[in-house]
C-alpha cells in the first residue's frame, strides 16, 4: 500500500500520521499494530512514540486512532490530537472542528495570536471512578491517598481522561529510577491495573505552573504526554495548589510548555503541532517491509521548536528537577 505520512509532534511527543481520508485500505487492527511496532522502532524504523490514523468519520470532521510503539491501541492522545487538528484543519480549511475518538467526539480549534499558532483540544471524558480506569480496588476513588503496595513514600490519584493515569505529587526532585520501576510494576501482569496505567510524577513549581514527567504505557518515558499533562493539571488544581488560577502552565522533560485550562467537565490542552517532514511510504503489511519516497523536510518548524525549547530551559532548570 502507498500512504501519505507526516512525521509530527506535540511537545516532543512524536508520531507518524497516516492520511487515510483519501486512502482507506482494508487493513486489520493486527496489521496496524504490527505496522506501529515496525515503524516506531527508533533503531530499525523511522522512530516515533506511535502512529496516528486519520480517517473519514460519519459523525465528525475526521476520526483519529492511535497505536502506541508497542502495538497497543490507546483510547486518546492529547498531543496526537493537536497534530490531527492541524492536519484536518489545513485539509478542510477549518479553524474549529470535531474529531471522533474511541470514547468521544472532541472539539478542537486553531487560534493565532501575535503570529503564534496554537492548537487547542478538548480532553474528556474525565472520571475519578476507579472502575473507569480500570483499577482493581475496594475504593470507589483513589484521590491523593497512600498506596503502600505500590510505593511507601508517595500519595497517588487515579483518574481517567479517558486514558488511565496514576498521578503522584513529588515534594523534592523527581526520582526517575523509582518512577520507571513503579511504572513497569503496574504495566506488567499485576493485580491492580489489568490494562496497565500511565504513571506521572508531578512537581508543583509555583501556583499556576507544574512540571510533569510521564511513563506512558505502551511507550515508556516520554518527552510529554498530553492526557497526563491534563490529568496532572486537574489533580493539582483540585488539591488547591493553584488558588483561583484555572489556567496551568505545564513544563515537560522535552523542554517545552503547554497550557491546560480547567473547566467544569473537561480540560482544554493548548500547544504546538510541529511537522518534521512529510513523505510517501510504500508499506507491505504482509511482511512489514517499507520504503520512503518524496520526503520533504520542514526545517524551519524544527528550528522554531528548538528555539522555543531553549527559551523554556532558561525559565526552568530541568536537569535539577530530575534524578536517578
Amino acid at each position: 500500500m502507498e500512504y501519505n505520512i507526516i512525521k509530527c509532534h506535540g511537545s516532543g511527543n512524536d508520531f507518524l500520521l497516516f492520511d487515510l481520508m483519501t486512502c482507506e485500505p482494508f487493513v486489520s487492527d493486527v496489521e496496524w499494530a504490527s505496522t506501529a511496532i515496525t515503524l516506531c522502532n527508533r533503531i530499525t524504523g523511522i522512530g516515533a512514540d506511535g502512529i496516528l490514523l486519520v480517517e473519514n468519520s460519519e459523525f465528525a470532521d475526521a476520526k483519529m486512532r492511535i497505536f502506541n510503539a508497542d502495538g497497543s491501541e490507546a483510547s486518546m492522545c492529547g498531543n496526537g490530537l493537536r497534530c490531527v487538528t492541524r492536519f484536518v484543519g489545513e485539509k478542510l480549511n477549518k479553524t474549529t472542528m470535531t474529531i471522533e475518538t474511541m470514547k468521544k467526539n472532541l472539539a478542537t480549534a486553531i487560534t493565532i495570536k501575535n503570529g503564534l499558532v496554537t492548537y487547542n483540544v478538548e480532553i474528556s471524558p474525565i472520571s475519578f471512578c476507579t472502575a473507569d480506569l480500570p483499577m482493581i480496588t475496594e475504593l470507589d476513588e483513589v484521590f491523593n491517598l497512600p498506596l503502600p503496595q505500590l510505593a511507601e513514600n508517595l500519595k497517588f490519584t487515579a483518574v481517567a481522561v479517558p486514558n488511565p493515569h496514576l498521578i503522584a505529587i513529588i515534594e523534592g526532585n523527581i526520582d526517575t529510577a523509582q518512577q520507571v520501576a513503579l511504572a513497569k510494576k503496574v504495566n506488567a501482569e499485576n493485580k491492580w491495573f489489568p490494562d496497565g496505567v500511565n504513571v506521572s510524577f508531578v512537581k508543583v513549581l509555583k501556583p499556576g505552573e507544574i512540571f510533569v514527567q510521564t511513563f506512558e504505557r505502551g511507550v515508556g518515558l516520554t518527552n510529554a504526554c498530553g492526557t497526563a499533562m491534563s490529568a496532572a493539571s486537574l489533580v493539582t488544581n483540585k488539591l488547591g495548589y493553584h488558588g483561583q488560577n484555572k489556567q496551568i502552565v505545564v513544563y515537560t522533560p522535552s523542554g517545552v510548555s503547554v497550557s491546560c485550562t480547567i473547566l467544569s467537565d473537561q480540560v482544554i490542552l493548548a500547544g504546538n503541532a510541529t511537522y518534521e517532514f512529510n513523505s510517501t511510504i510504500h508499506y507491505n503489511h504482509e511482511n512489514n517491509s517499507w520504503k520512503i519516497t518524496n520526503q520533504h523536510f520542514h526545517q524551519h518548524e524544527v528550528d522554531q521548536f528548538q528555539q522555543m525549547k531553549e527559551q523554556v530551559r532558561k525559565i526552568i532548570q530541568i536537569d535539577q528537577l530530575l534524578k536517578g
